[in-house]
């Protein structure tokens, strides 16, 4: 299915706002079913954390990508008692909190990078394609945590009533989500890291600026020079508006690329006229216009951005936010043909 064999400079070309020779594609995860409808074979019953990342693999391989998305280990934030919230397939923003005050943050046990395995980064070696790294994404970024851990509305009204208990929570969660991805970037199988954090809704962020810059942006500035530190890029995927904060985006923590883009905030082609001279723009094609509009708009639509960037650079073709499985099968395909065919 691919057209070309996996070149890690390709993406890195992109991150570095180069042209490239044929058109690169960029998706932050897809789907197990679209994997293996990918690579022709399913997931083995009871399969381990080595298992599901090669298929995911295959599956980003078959497809044509440069690299394949994966996380660093399972370690994540939530307690056990409640579970991870990706179970559920909607959930409220005010759910299933963790703590609400001093007292039950005292007793809240806080999990330790050094206690899950990473194990999968160095196993997936004999298996990764010449020529093809791995993105590691974390368990969700600090925002997000806050607001698993504290439930949105407690988050706001602790700004006023308790900062520093908000303070102590943003800084438990970032150190050890610059351990995660410290922890990463031991392996040689890591090409580049992508720190995912959704910040804003459809109208304005979900902190005002200032409070972002508080308490999200320093811990999230240092996890990027970390990656550059170690010489490898860093990605920024934040859904939602981001008009007031793309300033922080690029000149202040540094980001290599921002993904997310949705029609109803600022469709990707002006936001790559407007900042693709200044960080790489990767996907955009909006995942509503994909589900709703036909094959052909969606090839017309990616071509024709495809023709915007080529001879710019700086730009990767792909979807807005992701590729669940009610996405059209036949319409991810006709995004895929706009590159493979260019």
């Amino acid at each position: 299915m691919r057209r070309k064999e996996p070149d890690f400079e390709n993406i890195l070309r992109v991150l570095e706002r180069k042209k490239t020779e044929h058109p690169v594609l960029f998706e932050l995860f897809l789907n197990m079913p679209y994997y293996e409808r990918l690579s022709g074979t399913p997931l083995a019953d009871g399969a381990d954390e080595l298992a599901v990342l090669r298929k995911t693999m295959e599956g980003y391989l078959a497809a044509g990508y440069d690299y394949c998305t994966t996380h660093a280990s399972g370690f994540h934030f939530y307690p056990d008692a409640l579970g991870p919230h990706a179970v559920k397939k909607s959930r409220s923003l005010n759910d299933r909190a963790a703590f609400t005050d001093w007292d039950s943050y005292e007793a809240y046990r806080w999990p330790e990078v050094r206690d899950y395995d990473s194990g999968s980064l160095a196993g997936i070696r004999p298996y990764l394609p010449e020529g093809m790294k791995l993105l590691v994404m974390g368990p969700g970024g600090i925002l997000e945590n806050m607001i698993d851990l504290l439930g949105y509305d407690n988050l706001c009204m602790l700004l006023y009533d308790e900062p520093k208990l908000v303070r102590e929570v943003a800084d438990q969660i970032g150190k050890r989500l610059l351990d995660y991805y410290k922890e990463a970037l031991q392996y040689d199988t890591v090409g580049f890291l992508c720190y995912n954090d959704d910040w804003g809704f459809n109208t304005q962020t979900l902190l005002s600026p200032a409070d972002l810059r508080s308490y999200i942006f320093p811990w999230v500035k240092r996890i990027v020079s970390l990656a550059h530190a170690y010489g490898k890029p860093c990605i920024l995927h934040s859904c939602g508006y981001f008009q007031d904060i793309i300033e922080d985006v690029i000149g202040d923590m540094g980001f290599d690329a921002r993904h997310s883009y949705e029609d109803n905030i600022m469709p990707v082609e002006e936001a790559y006229e407007e900042y693709g001279s200044r960080i790489a723009i990767l996907g955009g094609i909006d995942v509503n216009f994909i589900c709703q509009e036909t094959p052909e708009a969606v090839y017309r639509r990616s071509r024709e951005m495809l023709e915007r960037t080529m001879d710019r650079g700086g730009y990767a073709l792909g979807t807005g936010n992701s590729v669940p499985e009610y996405v059209p099968y036949e319409n991810y395909l006709a995004m895929l043909r706009a590159a493979w065919e260019a």
